[in-house]
């Protein structure tokens, strides 16, 4: 019996109808000498420590670092009905196809259960970029050996073992010394959680300790033959901060005056450079997060939840947990069926599509740069628009924009930089005509390499001459201030995620790291960022993220290498080595062992210089109260016990000050 194993049952269903095992069975389809049944994501999972030994249930510095011999797993309790139909029918298979999702976790998910049954027959792979018919038939015909894929496992496993290293040792080793220093909550520790929120925390301290600088700037209003235009006030050398913004109140003041007086301005020179801008690449799943949030105000994880949906529920998508933009160039005899399904689903898309040239071959066909997976771009076959909600559509809308964008021109503009003289005042106007449309007629995003193209204004210049003179219309002096960092957002820190080489300031690590070396992975960066808000160690402010008290005492308390993003970027690179074949699980997992381990003695007996939350004073001696915890819970406490045995309940509001009563001697008792 052949026995296809899916990630869950929406894509069992699609495979299954494929297939023609049309008879539905109990957590399964049917078929002749074919069974279809999945996962409900992972139906196993490690066990905590407590399940090794009994011992490890209360938490204790002498049981430090906890390094399991042999890695247990256990079925899931929530998902042990469809375990045990799984277990049975792979136990009974004579031969598997895996048709979980094509990444690491999927990889993982199916090999959880190979292993846990003993399965010792045939496997393949089916690797699926999309989950429409064509797409399904395709890749059935495509089928990988199962060597090809077990090094992904392999991977997950390390990240999975990794984490867990990490998560429970760390987590109890920094949790017990903060309750040591009177810090009563858990401190979560955690392999790509931490070095995340130290990006937060570092932004919001930089935005804190930020002092805004006044500066000075003019704008002046000229014009040419009928045609205004505005001009920037250029200040002298000596008088400015390295960005060229003027510091000098009086030197600004001196100019505007007199630019005042003068009736017009001199032209010194006209430049103009034509540019081109290349159509960004169709989404990987960071980017598309990224933009979303921007343009759509959506969290990273409901563009994900949306992504999904677009992929599984209405075939409109390919698979979108991508980390490239990037397609084969195989995909390019598919581009009329691409353009032809997309003309059907929306009719009103024929005069755009008649401004295609459905040769051109862009930038994003490049079989070098395409990894597991390809860019995110619209399936071979029609899909039903309303059958979307509103924002399906919005996101489905900016992936269809990004593939069409790959068959018009360039984007293509003049620049123009005039500089004038007036009152010996030094001016320059900037002005931008757009020559070609192109690609900007279906988006309007900014391009990857020149998103930071200083066009000004984007205004439209009259035709200027070297010594053509110009009027002066108006002068306007502008009081401004420097502008501090801006707060991370969801889509901002999923960026600063995937590049977070571009951050590492350590000369060895940033020497180590690749441009592309990012912390967490497509799949997971949306449910890092959810955990740590769902902890409270990250704060939503309107679209921003901000790190709150614990997340700063959290930062504080660890040490720097557990912190550092750069570390654990490194470790991402050790996981695609192990999934290159370069590096065994077995020596990744030695390495983190024997780091956890030095941790752990390094810091056992370390004392934690923690920010403590203000407690009451208490009602006693009115010495400013701690929190403990006993064997009913938490409670303040008087932090000079025994001599003092004041306590109260910590529902008690720390701004609650009773006044200090009389020291009262210790009883013999105590």
């Amino acid at each position: 019996m052949r026995v296809f194993l899916c990630e869950k049952p929406s894509q069992g269903k699609d495979i299954a109808r494929v297939l023609g095992a049309a008879q539905r069975g109990t957590g399964c389809y049917r078929g002749v000498g074919i069974v279809v049944t999945w996962c409900i994501g992972h139906l196993v999972e490690a066990v905590p420590p407590e399940a090794y030994s009994e011992q490890y249930r209360r938490w204790s510095l002498a049981q430090l670092p906890i390094i399991p011999e042999y890695w247990r797993v256990e079925p899931k309790a929530a998902t042990a009905a469809q375990f045990k139909i799984v277990q049975q029918l792979v136990g009974q298979a004579t031969e598997l196809v895996i048709a979980t999702d094509a990444d690491r976790e999927g990889e993982m998910i199916a090999r959880e259960i190979v292993d846990w049954c003993s399965y010792r027959g045939p496997i393949q792979r089916l690797w699926l970029s999309a989950l429409n018919d064509a797409s399904i038939r395709a890749a059935l015909a495509a089928l990988k050996t199962s060597s090809v894929t077990l090094p992904m496992y392999h991977a997950a496993l390390a990240r999975s073992r990794a984490d867990w290293l990490i998560g429970m040792n760390l987590s109890r080793l920094f949790t017990l010394l903060g309750r040591k220093a009177g810090y009563p909550g858990v401190l979560s520790v955690g392999r790509v959680q931490t070095p995340t929120l130290r990006l937060v925390v570092d932004r919001d301290r930089e935005i804190a300790r930020f002092v805004a600088v006044p500066y000075w700037a003019i704008d002046v209003v000229l014009s040419q033959a009928g045609q205004s235009f505005t001009a920037s006030w250029v200040p002298p050398e000596g008088s400015t901060d390295p960005e060229g913004r003027c510091l000098q109140q009086v030197v600004a003041q001196q100019a505007a005056d007199r630019l005042r007086t003068m009736p017009g301005a001199q032209v010194r020179s006209v430049e103009t450079e034509r540019l081109r801008e290349v159509a960004p690449l169709p989404f990987d799943l960071s980017t598309l997060q990224e933009v979303c949030s921007r343009q759509l105000g959506l969290d990273v994880q409901e563009t994900l939840d949306i992504a999904q949906s677009l992929y599984e529920t209405h075939k409109a998508t390919t698979y979108p947990r991508s980390d490239t933009g990037y397609l084969p160039e195989s995909m390019l005899t598919e581009v009329p069926t691409v353009l032809d399904a997309l003309l059907v689903t929306d009719p009103s898309l024929r005069p755009l599509l008649g401004q295609l040239d459905r040769t051109q071959r862009s930038r994003a066909w490049n079989d070098e740069k395409v990894t597991a997976h390809h860019g995110i771009i619209p399936t071979l076959e029609p899909v039903r628009l309303s059958a979307m909600s509103e924002k399906e559509r919005a996101v489905y809308d900016l992936i269809r924009a990004h593939y069409l964008a790959q068959f018009l021109p360039h984007h293509e503009f003049d620049r123009t930089t005039a500089m004038l003289d007036a009152a010996g005042q030094s001016l320059q106007a900037s002005g931008k005509h757009v020559v070609v449309v192109g690609w900007r007629a279906v988006l309007d995003e900014a391009p990857d390499a020149a998103a930071d193209e200083p066009v000004a204004r984007s205004q439209r210049l009259p035709s200027l001459a070297s010594g053509m003179r110009c009027a002066v219309e108006q002068v306007e002096l502008k009081a401004l201030k420097t502008l501090p960092p801006k707060p991370y957002t969801q889509g901002t820190l999923v960026k600063a995620m995937k590049g977070v080489a571009q951050l590492v300031t350590d000369p060895r690590l940033r020497q180590k790291l690749k441009d592309t070396t990012g912390i967490g992975t497509e799949a997971t960066r949306a449910s890092i960022i959810t955990g740590l808000i769902g902890r409270g160690y990250l704060v939503k402010k309107g679209r921003a993220l901000r790190a709150s008290e614990a997340a700063c005492t959290l930062i504080d308390a660890v040490p720097a290498a557990i912190a550092d993003p750069g570390t654990t970027a490194v470790w991402e690179q050790a996981l695609d080595m192990i999934e290159t074949g370069q590096m065994t699980l077995d020596t990744f997992l030695a390495r983190q062992s024997a780091w956890v381990t030095q941790l752990v003695a390094q810091y056992r007996d370390a004392t934690l210089a923690l920010a403590l939350p203000p407690g009451p004073n208490c009602p006693q001696c009115g010495a400013p109260m701690r929190q403990r915890r006993g064997k009913q819970g938490a409670f303040w406490s008087c932090p000079r016990y025994p001599d003092c045995r004041g306590t109260q309940p910590v529902d008690t509001p720390a701004d609650r000050r009773p006044a200090p009563q009389k020291r009262r001697p210790a009883s013999k008792a105590s």
